[in-house]
């Protein structure tokens, strides 16, 4: 089905439309909550969000962009407004348990969960969370870019009409990202070894 067929079917509330649209994004946008969350249940709680939002706001919907670049825009403004949410909650926590902190006790920190990684091959697993927390160190514009662009697979322009900037400003955020990368990834490996 055309996009602009699914929109309209949607805002003219024929039945089963907006089921046509999860159906067809539903794994997209799951996989990209997931890039950015690192964790499985997060991911779908964000999934779901993004598409309580999409039904919101989609009869408001006018197509300057494409369907899919919105969806994705609004999956990944939701991905990042929870890391930001958990960034707050454990900067509070551990505030918190500074000044609560009596004689003899141990400052508690707030845990974040571990990710989630299919992969059986230990020395696969161990590549994989330390080529995650490089990107997860990367200042969250190019974060954005580089997981998009090398996780999710979008072009430069795609990205560019994704997180509302040009495509020469995606490139650069994309090769400074590399550069980072490059080094953090290269002195990790020469310390370790």
């Amino acid at each position: 089905m055309e996009e602009t067929e699914l929109i309209e079917n949607i805002k003219t509330e024929q039945p089963g439309a907006f089921k046509d649209l999860v159906e067809q994004y539903q794994e997209k946008v799951l996989n990209t909550c997931y890039r950015f969350t690192n964790n499985k249940e997060d991911a779908e709680d964000v999934a779901q969000d993004v598409f309580v939002a999409i039904y919101q706001a989609l009869p408001k919907f006018r197509g300057n962009a494409k369907l899919s670049t919105w969806i994705y825009r609004i999956a990944v403004t939701k991905s990042l407004d929870l890391i930001r949410s958990r960034k707050r909650k454990k900067r509070f926590a551990r505030v918190q348990s500074i000044f609560k902190k009596g004689e003899g006790e141990r400052e508690e920190e707030l845990q974040i969960p571990h990710p989630d990684n299919p992969h059986k091959d230990l020395e696969h697993l161990e590549r994989a969370v330390i080529l995650r927390k490089a990107v997860d160190s990367l200042v969250e514009n190019q974060r954005v870019a580089i997981t998009l662009n090398k996780y999710e697979g979008f072009n430069c322009q795609e990205i560019a009409e994704i997180m509302g900037t040009t495509q020469s400003a995606v490139e650069a955020l994309i090769h400074r990202a590399k550069k980072k990368l490059h080094k953090k990834l290269y002195n990790y490996y020469n310390e370790t070894t």
